[in-house]
């Protein structure tokens, strides 16, 4: 078993950057991913690394402004959002164990951290 905490999350002005942490207990392997759901919505793929490799996917709609990384040593993954738009306000999550833009691909889920940009 996996379990995965999510931070960083808040309330921040259209334009300021956040970083998020998820760090993991167990073993992780294949890939990891960030995911958000905004209310009324379907969960959406935001980026996904590879655990080993470090080799990072990012969905087009970013265009350059969120940057994924992980921390082998820490056992943790981070997503630094940068440019924040009130549009990126959703509920933010990690997962691993698995790998691509699915989100039934991944094994192992965080509960979620809140991501609110106000206009």
């Amino acid at each position: 078993q996996v379990q995965l905490v999510e931070s960083g999350g808040g309330l921040v002005q259209a334009g300021a950057s956040l970083r998020l942490s998820c760090a993991a207990s167990g073993r992780t392997d294949r890939s990891a991913a960030w995911f958000r759901q905004a209310p009324g919505k379907e969960r959406e793929f935001v980026a996904t690394i590879t655990w080993n490799g470090g080799v990072p996917l990012y969905a087009e709609f970013l265009k350059g402004r969120f940057t994924v990384s992980r921390d082998i040593a820490k056992n943790s993954m981070y997503l630094q959002m940068n440019s924040l738009k009130p549009e990126d306000t959703a509920v933010y999550y990690c997962a691993v164990g698995g790998w691509g833009r699915l989100p039934n691909n991944y094994d192992y889920w965080g509960q979620g951290t809140q991501v609110t940009v106000s206009s």
